[in-house]
């Protein structure tokens, strides 16, 4: 028996495609055939609506773009749309294949931003295959890309605008509370601006978890996970004084820096549930996916009140 309380589970791009693997279609399928394994189970406890990530995709959507020269490259809405297309297919398949008594549905999802954005001034959001520093330098002239550091390699950055709102909104809820499993939002959704009465598409790609906070937030879900591919947020990553956070608040959080390309993101996705809803939110590992819906796993954030019936604090205090 479901539970009245929906959870959105946002699959990070990096728990869909492993951080350094090709971004093949085998490699996505057997990534997406992982998940639904995984989701398979809890969604029998309780109602999903599952979003993803598209930033492996979409980089290489542009970059075949690109390298036709015979047409001028589609602008990035369109490929966010190819890339959720894509995407929210394999995870479609592969949960149906797993979960025999729903249908799923994937929903090619616009999200309304503002054309005055300060983001499309100052690109931040990772796309495309990671680079070492002359390859990255070689494309940076030649094609006027903006690069940044990622980790140990160079990645290309774009445009990534504030979700204001969704547009399909009204029909996730409905084919939610009809009993479809919805894949939704892939990519962050497709950043659109208003024009009169309707929309036109922008050249950006929307921060997934963001994204997925506004839905949560917009649906009155339960419960935000955003699954990555670490156990938890964790301070001082990398150094040898790193230590994962367990249960935690906003304000605990949001006194501390987190990587505005990796971490920092996930953290500003949770804080903002909480904050908005008084509700709950997880980051952690999609294996630990039972655990980050039960509590028992990842970094959970809460209130901290005593209605919230749980002690938030650092692991390790």
């Amino acid at each position: 028996m479901k539970s009245d309380g929906t959870a959105v589970v946002a699959l990070g791009g990096n728990a869909l495609l492993p951080r350094g693997e090709a971004p093949e279609a085998a490699a996505q399928l057997r990534a997406a055939r992982r998940a639904a394994e995984t989701l398979a189970p809890v969604a029998e406890a309780r109602r999903l609506v599952v979003t993803h990530g598209n930033g492996p995709q979409v980089g290489l959507l542009a970059l075949m773009s690109d390298a036709y020269e015979a047409v001028a490259p589609y602008p990035l809405d369109v490929l966010d749309a190819e890339s959720a297309g894509q995407i929210g297919y394999v995870i479609e398949l592969e949960l149906d294949n797993a979960i025999d008594d729903r249908d799923t549905v994937a929903l090619i999802t616009r999200v309304v931003v503002r054309e005055d954005d300060p983001a499309f001034d100052d690109p931040t959001k990772f796309i495309g295959p990671v680079y070492d520093r002359d390859a990255a330098g070689v494309l940076e002239r030649e094609r006027g890309w903006t690069i940044r550091p990622d980790g140990d390699g160079f990645r290309r950055v774009v445009p990534s605008p504030e979700p204001r709102s969704i547009v399909q909104l009204p029909a996730i809820r409905r084919l939610s509370e009809s009993g479809f499993l919805v894949v939704c939002a892939g990519g962050g959704g497709i950043p659109v601006v208003e024009q009169g009465s309707g929309h036109r598409g922008v050249e950006a790609v929307i921060d997934k978890d963001l994204c997925s906070a506004r839905l949560a937030i917009d649906l009155e879900a339960e419960l935000l996970v955003l699954a990555t591919d670490v156990d938890a947020v964790y301070l001082d990553w990398g150094s040898a004084g790193q230590r994962a956070i367990g249960q935690t608040t906003p304000e605990r959080l949001r006194s501390s820096d987190f990587p505005a390309g990796s971490m920092g993101p996930k953290v500003e996705a949770a804080c903002r549930m909480v904050e908005t809803t008084g509700r709950r939110a997880a980051i952690g590992s999609l294996e630990d996916l039972p655990g980050l819906l039960d509590g028992s796993a990842g970094t959970q954030v809460g209130t901290g009140s005593p209605a919230a019936g749980r002690s938030f604090r650092e692991k390790g205090d």
